[in-house]
């Protein structure tokens, strides 16, 4: 399988020019490892597996993980109601929305940044500049005053600024900055020693700079002035391969919540699509009743991310600097491996 497995990567890696680290793991066994493209294409320093990658939304999981250890501690469940564990005023919001509503995309809440009406992430700051965008607090003009765009629980609407409102209940509760307490939490328990919530102007080395294609023409920019200046509770972290395997293998070990409450976030809660199912800040595809993959995903200008625990003991982790191409690889492997 491992050379039927090198050779479909490289061959999708030429077609779609992929930038990135690629790793493929089988109940602990590395089937493929490969980095390909600059991490600073100016400099023309090559990506390598130690590579920090942004993921953008892919890291909805380590709020969930966060909410999740809150609740372990008894400091809250995921039935309780945002009003009685948050002191911010929504004067619009429902009182009857509650933190499973925030987890699952169905709160019924508004979103600061809605995937259904705009394309383009950069456009939120042609108005609003994105380095002042420093801290969850900061995100609150974009939506706290809105109307509800529909009742809790009624639907499943993808929500950034659920996650950003996840993120304030877990500083508030924890007396910690949100990043602080992923960082010590998470990624220290689950020994993701090599990832954190980097500032874009202050990016540690073996760090890729994400990277914006005109295809037309030929030219690239940096994303530096397309995204937040530094990633919280919605996503924004920095990650290696490495490291988010080594997520996974904490998260499917109950190293980093209880059995039960590992359980609850690895559950299909709202139906998405056909087939489609979200649990608590992960993706979960399910065909004839059964689980076929649980997943995470990113898109950012200069981002894309793709990582997945399949049934039969595959795990996969696609990171990459550029705007598209994780998804590409995947279903290449997933071809190979399924």
């Amino acid at each position: 399988m491992n050379k039927l497995l090198d050779r479909k990567v490289e061959e999708v890696v030429s077609e779609v020019g992929f930038s990135g680290v690629i790793q493929v793991h089988h109940n602990g066994t590395v089937l493929h490892e490969s980095a390909h493209g600059y991490s600073n294409r100016s400099e023309k320093l090559k990506n390598t597996p130690n590579t920090r990658f942004g993921i953008a939304s892919g890291c909805k999981v380590f709020t969930a993980v966060g909410i999740g250890i809150l609740v372990d501690e008894g400091k809250l469940s995921f039935q309780t109601r945002l009003e009685d564990c948050l002191d911010i005023d929504f004067p619009h919001f429902s009182k009857d929305v509650t933190i499973q509503h925030l987890l699952t995309h169905t709160s019924g809440m508004p979103d600061y940044f809605d995937e259904s009406v705009m394309e383009d992430f950069a456009e939120l700051w042609l108005e609003r500049p994105m380095y002042l965008m420093q801290n969850l607090k900061d995100f609150l003009p974009m939506f706290q005053s809105r109307e509800m765009i529909f009742n809790p629980g009624e639907k499943f609407h993808y929500n950034n600024a659920g996650f950003i409102v996840l993120g304030l209940v877990i500083e508030q509760i924890s007396g910690m900055s949100f990043t602080d307490f992923i960082e010590s939490k998470v990624f220290a328990k689950a020994g993701m020693n090599h990832s954190g919530y980097f500032s874009l102007d202050q990016l540690p080395g073996d760090t890729a700079i994400g990277y914006i294609d005109d295809k037309e023409n030929g030219t690239w920019k940096s994303n530096i002035y397309s995204i937040p200046v530094k990633g919280g509770a919605d996503g924004g972290a920095f990650i290696t391969a490495d490291d988010m395997m080594k997520f996974w293998n904490a998260l499917f070990g109950n190293k980093l919540l209880s059995k039960d409450t590992t359980e609850k976030l690895l559950t299909p809660h709202a139906e998405s699509g056909e087939d489609e199912y979200y649990g608590y800040g992960i993706w979960i595809d399910m065909q004839d009743g059964n689980i076929t993959r649980q997943h995470v995903m990113g898109y950012d200008p200069g981002v894309n991310f793709h990582a997945a625990v399949y049934p039969n003991g595959h795990k996969v982790v696609i990171t990459s600097n550029q705007s598209d191409g994780a998804y590409d690889i995947m279903l290449a492997i997933e071809e190979v491996i399924s």
